[in-house]
């Protein structure tokens, strides 16, 4: 029986794809993004036990075999746990089978038009989302990929079968300012943008726009706008620095992008044939 580590599930969500949505968010990332706004879910946990001591409502415990168990029943979620892991992970992570999380989709399923999964990287998870969507279309609703564009989805498209499409995330477009960023190879990312593109299955590309970062910025616009053209849904996203760990917030910065500066790019994308695209 097929399982996979979840970090949690909302049951309903406006921000992530159209209409109301159950967001699905999977454990494990295959990027290390220095402004990621959920870096607990990069890694599994270690087992470690710094966060048992520090849980202010006693919710973690270690068990007999060593590893760490959450009450959720005491939880205030309050997310110490996450706040002092040293390993960007969360001891909340619960394995479900698909069974478990279609159980919380009927649950919505009167109120939503259909889920996205998301994480992490919820494609790491590729055979699960297979059989997840399966059952998912055969409700009547629809399914969604948030994805960073590490998978080849070229090499099992059958992710894509009962899939609406992929809301993916170009981060860069300078090989070595995107390693800087995320820790790995721009290449899979590009590939996935022209081969979805190609397959119809392109939902949105999405880029976040960093302040006092004009050349890096512009890069990534240009080169997105110029392949989707006005295929799909670009999203000039500007970036924030909550929630983002403290050593890359001094990196990155502390302001947010000002709401002109991306809409200075977002009237590029248009200028360069990404009709579609608007600010976030």
């Amino acid at each position: 029986m097929k399982t996979a580590p979840v970090n949690k599930i909302i049951s309903f969500s406006n921000v992530d794809g159209p209409g109301n949505r159950t967001s699905i968010f999977f454990q494990g990332c295959t990027f290390n993004c220095h402004f990621c706004h959920n870096p607990e879910t990069i890694q599994l946990c270690k087992q470690c036990g710094v966060c048992v001591s520090k849980c202010p409502s006693h919710a973690l415990t270690v068990r007999e075999d060593g590893k760490i168990a959450w009450d959720k029943d005491i939880c205030v979620q309050c997310d110490t746990c996450i706040h002092v892991c040293p390993h960007c992970a969360s001891p909340k992570v619960k394995w479900m089978t698909v069974d478990e999380v279609l159980h919380e989709v009927r649950r919505s399923a009167p109120y939503i038009s259909g889920i996205t999964t998301s994480g992490g990287e919820c494609t790491m998870q590729n055979g699960f989302l297979i059989d997840l969507f399966h059952a998912v279309k055969q409700m009547g609703k629809t399914c969604l990929i948030d994805s960073n564009g590490s998978f080849d989805f070229e090499k099992d498209p059958r992710v894509l079968e009962d899939a609406l499409g992929v809301m993916l995330d170009v981060k860069a477009a300078e090989p070595k300012w995107h390693q800087a960023l995320t820790g790995c190879d721009i290449s899979p990312v590009v590939k996935n943008l022209h081969y979805l593109l190609k397959a119809g299955k392109l939902f949105e590309v999405r880029t976040v726009i960093f302040p006092d970062d004009e050349e890096h910025n512009e890069e990534t616009v240009r080169f997105v706008s110029k392949v989707i053209q006005g295929a799909c849904p670009y999203k000039i996203i500007r970036y924030r620095p909550w929630g983002v760990r403290t050593q890359y917030q001094n990196e990155l910065g502390l302001n947010t992008t000002s709401e002109a500066t991306a809409e200075r790019f977002a009237s590029l994308a248009r200028d360069l044939g990404a009709s579609k695209a608007i600010v976030i």
